[in-house]
């Protein structure tokens, strides 16, 4: 009887990010696929999970499919794993799947954290629609002409950043996206989880003028709705929330930008939570 490829979702940051059915998956599999053994051995030590664990990532993923294949054939379980997240996302995995399936074999998810979803559902932007890029080419050119061609997707556009890169991005896209409300994410579930709201111009500044800001991985969010006049705030009323802070608390401040922007209560006061917390 042929066995099964788990795909098994593990903490993006936080330890206790991790499911029940995800700790007894990986107890009970034959075989672990890890993305890094050495970096995985501390979430599998916390869970005293003993499963053999063998490297899986892009440099020897199609060398290992053949072995992974012909043990799951026999009868044996492999779960797949990556650094951090939903494997396959942004990590190795695709090439093993795309095997597996057209050998007829048996893959399962095992859900959990992703720091995609996890931005979405914090960044006050519409997700009725989105788009994920990932991350950008590391060359300048290709970058800009890419985020160029992203104009034409309207809905909330998802990217993922590294740390020495965030500021050339945030400056790429006060070029492209100049009026277009940005979500930076950064270190979900982990001890320095920020998420940043404003301007990319606006955000720009913030990481400059505080470099610990660019420590960390991001997820970077993009308001980019068909109608211009539909973005989820605008500039204007930024501006209008900035000048009642300056004269009300936060409630009302709140209450009456509503009043004059007839934009939702939750998104200014989320947006004036952020405008107090970089005035600090």
């Amino acid at each position: 009887m042929a066995g099964v490829l788990y795909i098994v979702a593990t903490p993006i940051g936080n330890l206790d990010d991790f499911s029940a059915r995800a700790v007894a998956t990986l107890k009970s599999v034959d075989l672990i696929a890890a993305e890094d053994t050495r970096h995985s051995r501390r979430l599998l030590n916390h869970y005293g999970i003993a499963t053999r664990m063998v490297s899986c990532h892009e440099h020897n993923e199609q060398a290992r499919i053949a072995d992974f294949l012909a043990r799951i054939e026999s009868g044996e379980a492999i779960a797949l794993i990556s650094d951090a997240g939903t494997p396959l996302i942004s990590d190795p995995g695709y090439s093993l799947v795309a095997a597996a399936l057209e050998a007829g074999v048996k893959v399962s998810p095992i859900p959990g954290a992703s720091s995609i979803i996890s931005a979405l559902s914090v960044a006050g932007l519409p997700t009725d629609s989105f788009f994920y890029v990932g991350f950008l080419s590391q060359k300048n050119s290709e970058r800009l002409n890419r985020l160029e061609a992203l104009k034409n997707m309207h809905c909330t556009l998802v990217l993922l950043e590294s740390s020495h890169r965030i500021e050339r991005l945030l400056e790429q896209l006060a070029l492209v996206f100049p009026q277009n409300r940005v979500v930076i994410a950064k270190e979900l579930s982990k001890l320095h989880e920020r998420v940043m709201r404003g301007f990319a111009t606006e955000l720009s500044e913030r990481l400059q003028q505080d470099p610990g800001l660019s420590k960390g991985e991001f997820v970077v969010l993009i308001d980019n709705p068909a109608d211009p006049d539909q973005q989820h705030l605008q500039n204007a009323d930024v501006e209008t929330l900035k000048l009642l802070l300056g004269e009300l608390p936060l409630k009302a401040a709140v209450k009456v930008a509503c009043a004059l922007t007839g934009k939702k209560k939750n998104d200014l006061y989320q947006l004036a939570l952020e405008l107090q917390q970089a005035a600090v």
